[in-house]
């Protein structure tokens, strides 16, 4: 895909008002669906599809932002799920879903369970962005 037909290069994904903050190589966002609370995206900064099109220092900090992200979004998660997988929107970005004990499907993936989108009003996307952003470990 070229840069400029790719959505995420191109800022009409995701919403501006969905950041979180910056995480190394990549921007973190709140995912507009909370129907799993805490529910984020790590966006990478530059337009690559593949991990291995990442220089080993550049690949390296990004996992090292998705483990922070993930920290700092966990919302009393029991387990944690990352999603890489690009076949929708070929940009690499991480979705992290934290999986807690009232999830209606714990051993299914996220995509297969279905539901009614949770889109937050404003003051609570903000409030869940805030609190979010202080937790994350410089």
């Amino acid at each position: 895909m070229n840069p400029a037909d790719c959505r995420a290069c191109g800022g009409a994904w995701p919403p501006a008002e969905a950041f979180i903050a910056d995480c190394g190589p990549a921007k973190a966002y709140l995912h507009a669906d909370q129907f799993f609370p805490g529910w984020t995206l790590l966006v990478l900064s530059r337009h690559a599809t593949e991990l291995w099109e990442l220089a080993a220092d550049e690949r390296h900090a990004l996992i090292d932002g998705v483990a922070k992200l993930a920290l700092a979004a966990e919302y009393d998660a029991r387990k944690m799920n990352y999603e890489l997988l690009g076949n929708e929107l070929p940009h690499i970005h991480w979705h992290l879903v934290p999986r807690r004990a009232d999830d209606p499907a714990p051993r299914r993936p996220v995509w297969t369970h279905p539901h009614e989108a949770r889109v937050l009003s404003p003051s609570d996307q903000r409030a869940r962005i805030d609190a979010i952003r202080a937790r994350l470990k410089p």
